[in-house]
């Protein structure tokens, strides 16, 4: 048996977005309706860990429809570029035997963009065109390119503690054809907004009732680990949350963050998906999607690369057991 080794590059070419948005989205529905395994995220501390490290994270992935199991390793570095690095694991699920090992930080930011696009889908207006976006580092360009796929954005504002970070996103080719504004605060960038992507280290919340508008969908990404807090608990018991698993998002992401629990959240992602909740209930309501990040949409888009890889020759393959 050999195992197929795809590069950061290799896997870009691979994995269509188009493609990758179907799966998630059939992904997210067969999660909520016929769950096999719940989502794990386990965090490892390192020994003499860098300060504002997060340590290790080893995420498995299984997800009904697709024959295989994923198990991702990763570190997050702020200040380190990609802050995130690491390797997926892709595992034939009959034998075991493992099928391929990708670079996983493209991998990993395109899949939360497309989770983040998936939640907008269904939550956010259907005429929303301007989108303010907190926090201006990879996360946020994923976040826009896959909201461009699901919403005709014209205008992106744009507050980033760091105006340098903020004056390159501006700049980025993922606003290509948009109006772009740099902000100097967060109610700065927030005027006129009909989308809100925050996606921000922060372990303090930044956004309060008193920033929600009738219509506005917030998008909070930045809670993935137990501390972090972007929108405060007064802003999420006055709209109708979504997150993308109730678990996780109590002990780790924006619910828990907030100190809410269980009962803050309307619905999965996956349970409106599937019909089985609603989405948007009226034009005036104010909806947050509040995403971890789950192991099967790594082990989805892996899977995809993998595949299509292989059609491609592309990637090097290794017997590991020579």
């Amino acid at each position: 048996m050999e195992t197929l080794i795809l590069t950061r590059s290799e896997v870009e070419q691979a994995l269509s977005p188009a493609a990758l948005l179907d799966a998630l989205r059939s992904g997210f529905s067969a999660y909520s309706t016929q769950r096999s395994i719940d989502a794990m995220r386990v965090p490892v501390p390192l020994p003499q860990q860098r300060p504002g490290a997060s340590g290790m994270l080893l995420a498995p992935g299984l997800v009904t429809g697709i024959p295989a199991y994923s198990v991702k390793v990763h570190a997050k570095f702020p200040g380190m570029h990609p802050a995130i690095q690491g390797v997926l694991i892709l595992h034939d699920l009959e034998t075991g035997e493992p099928l391929a090992i990708l670079e996983s930080s493209y991998l990993t930011a395109l899949r939360t963009g497309l989770a983040g696009a998936l939640g907008a889908d269904v939550l956010a207006l259907p005429d929303a065109r301007c989108v303010a976006i907190i926090g201006a580092g990879v996360q946020a360009r994923s976040q826009l390119a896959g909201l461009r796929m699901v919403r005709e954005i014209t205008s992106v504002q744009v507050f980033d503690s760091s105006l340098e970070a903020a004056q390159r996103f501006a700049l980025d080719r993922t606003c290509a054809g948009l109006r772009v504004a740099v902000a100097d605060s967060v109610e700065g960038a927030l005027p006129g907004a009909d989308i809100v992507i925050t996606s921000t280290w922060a372990r303090q919340p930044f956004l309060f009732r008193r920033h929600l508008y009738p219509g506005l969908h917030i998008t909070t990404l930045g809670p993935d680990q137990p501390g972090k807090c972007e929108v405060a608990a007064e802003a999420l018991t006055a709209a109708r949350v979504v997150v993308d698993d109730r678990k996780l998002a109590v002990e780790m992401g924006a619910v828990g963050g907030a100190g809410l629990g269980a009962a803050a959240i309307q619905a999965e992602l996956g349970e409106v998906i599937s019909g089985l909740k609603p989405g948007r209930e009226t034009p005036d309501q104010v909806t947050v999607f509040g995403s971890v990040g789950l192991a099967f949409q790594d082990l989805a888009a892996g899977w995809l690369a993998y595949n299509e890889a292989r059609q491609m020759q592309l990637g090097r393959r290794i017997n590991l057991l020579s």
